[in-house]
């Protein structure tokens, strides 16, 4: 048993798309993780701002870590991992009620089918206690994994109002339903403390033998390249101020690993040396990066974003 366990702790990958993943980038950071990582002196792995999770799965693969802890501010994200952390079976009966409804349809019914339970996802809000448990969980989780499969280029915004609003995708094949992974991925959560919250509440969770990943909604690299809108709630610049006194407190009280991604100002503007202030005496690491998401093709190409530590890193 404890072998199939490790099995499919191994397979666990991100069940949603999500705007600003890191999938792509995974052979990158795995030269700037912390060295003790390595040497199995680090037993905690706490990412406040979890998302897909791209690095949590694969922290949890590579690493032996004991313990871990994830949160958002996205009460519907953090509703689905914990649904798939203690429902895996039920949700993946409502995932392949939705697979195969969608592929037994026609384009527009297909369609029509989207906007149905993005209509019902939007007014279920209200009804929802994200503080326990119910039925109407598991139905929300595979609401939100069925419209990230299907609506156009897999993004998660909300409007002003607090709606999921994205369109239709019209792929021809979706995954929507993919127990397997469901299953690695509840197993890989087994031993993660999941909750709604702000980035600083995992203060208490980590010491010296923490490694701490935070991935916050990247500061705009133009006026039109915002995609802060995850949760309802924008991330201002003051807020990225914010957040680097945090990790100031974290490394000087906690004395945990640190890494922090970013966008890079200087993909636009040279002079602009905002991170280069507020994280004065780290390391800041450039690293290329495809920028996936954009409703124009042109625009999607190489740039760089950041990589900042508060140790030095093995990079090559």
């Amino acid at each position: 048993m404890a072998k199939k366990q490790d099995e499919n702790r191994h397979k666990a990958k991100p069940f949603l798309k999500w705007a600003g993943g890191k999938k792509q980038m995974l052979s990158q950071f795995e030269q700037y993780y912390p060295p003790e990582i390595r040497a199995g002196k680090i037993e905690k792995y706490i990412e406040p701002f979890i998302g897909g999770g791209a690095v949590f799965f694969e922290i949890m693969k590579k690493f032996n870590i004991r313990y871990a802890y994830i949160s958002d501010i996205n009460k519907d994200l953090i509703l689905a991992y914990q649904v798939i952390q203690q429902q895996p079976y039920r949700l993946s009966e409502f995932l392949e009620q939705y697979q195969q409804q969608y592929n037994n349809m026609n384009e527009q019914d297909r369609k029509c089918l989207f906007l149905s339970v993005r209509k019902q996802y939007n007014s279920g809000r209200f009804e929802i206690n994200y503080e326990k448990l119910s039925d109407n969980w598991i139905q929300r989780a595979a609401q939100l994994i069925f419209l990230n499969k299907t609506c156009f280029n897999g993004l998660f915004r909300l409007n002003s109002k607090g709606e999921f609003n994205v369109p239709f995708g019209r792929y021809k094949n979706p995954t929507i339903s993919d127990q397997d992974n469901i299953l690695s991925v509840s197993e890989v959560l087994q031993k993660t403390d999941i909750r709604i919250s702000a980035y600083d509440s995992c203060f208490d969770m980590a010491d010296e033998k923490s490694f701490v990943y935070l991935d916050p909604p990247y500061r705009p690299i133009s006026k039109t390249a915002s995609f802060t809108n995850y949760s309802g709630f924008g991330f201002s610049e003051q807020e990225q101020i914010n957040l680097s006194y945090f990790f100031k407190k974290m490394d000087k009280e906690k004395r945990s690993g640190l890494m922090l991604s970013n966008s890079d100002p200087k993909n636009n503007n040279p002079d602009d040396n905002f991170f280069e202030e507020i994280y004065d005496g780290y390391n800041i690491y450039r690293l290329c990066a495809n920028r996936m998401i954009n409703c124009q093709a042109d625009k999607r190409g190489l740039i760089n974003e950041l990589l900042i530590t508060n140790y030095e890193s093995g990079e090559c």
